[in-house]
């Protein structure tokens, strides 16, 4: 765990011509993109394609400005070959860029402490959810969802329903989080991860924001920001210290 939250997590990122990130909310077809991580390199599948195979970290390389929703950055751009397997997938002009530890960006939106720092994610280094939250909304749900739909990378289980709501501060293996904000959803829960469509009756997220609706929108899940490292795995017990 570093403070940027999971080693190698969310390093990576599409950009159009512009600079500015890609995303499932526009270009749900991503969805279909996976990625198997190796000892020695990141394997890049799609559908009907040839894989690809990305370094852990991406070695000296051309550098161009990115734009991730209100925060600009430098980032390392990957080779020609790599932009055009990604471009011919999604069917329009793109290219992956890379973070390394020399590039820097903030916690936005006024969260957090001075210093603190975020990959390409959306908003926090890291997201939980848990297994009783997602059964809970499934109950409300004609066609039940996934936790493929949020996209955590900390999933808990055997707490209530939604209990995540209630903790400041929690301890998982050697890590201490800060359970800084909750997560407001937004059309991307609506992408079936399996098919890349967009469900046209905009479920879970309209199911969402009638029983967990809130001045930012509809909430699922919390935003962390790690406050001890170390190391973490899973089946690791979580302790709430506050």
């Amino acid at each position: 765990m570093g403070t940027r939250g999971l080693s190698g997590d969310r390093c990576y990122m599409l950009i159009d011509d512009r600079g500015r990130f890609l995303s499932q909310r526009e270009h749900p077809r991503m969805a279909l993109i996976s990625v198997e991580e190796t000892p020695t390199v990141l394997s890049i599948r799609a559908a009907e394609t040839v894989a690809l195979e990305l370094p852990h970290q991406l070695a000296e390389a051309e550098e161009t400005c990115v734009s991730v929703w209100n925060d600009e950055l430098d980032a390392a751009v990957a080779s020609t070959e790599v932009n055009h397997w990604f471009s011919a997938f999604l069917g329009l002009s793109c290219r992956l860029v890379y973070m390394a530890e020399r590039h820097h960006r903030a916690v936005p939106g006024g969260h957090g402490r001075q210093g603190d720092e975020v990959s390409f994610a959306d908003g926090a280094p890291l997201l939980l959810a848990s297994t009783s939250s997602l059964d809970s909304l499934n109950t409300r749900l004609a066609n039940p969802v996934t936790m493929l739909h949020f996209r955590p990378n900390l999933v808990v289980s055997g707490s209530p329903p939604f209990a995540e709501d209630e903790w400041r501060l929690i301890r998982i293996g050697e890590v201490e989080l800060e359970v800084s904000w909750p997560c407001a959803r937004c059309v991307m829960t609506t992408v079936d991860p399996s098919t890349g469509l967009k469900a046209g009756d905009r479920e879970p997220l309209a199911t969402l924001g009638r029983f967990r609706r809130s001045p930012t929108g509809a909430l699922f899940g919390q935003n962390l920001i790690p406050r001890k490292l170390g190391l973490i795995r899973v089946g690791d017990a979580v302790e709430i210290l506050l």
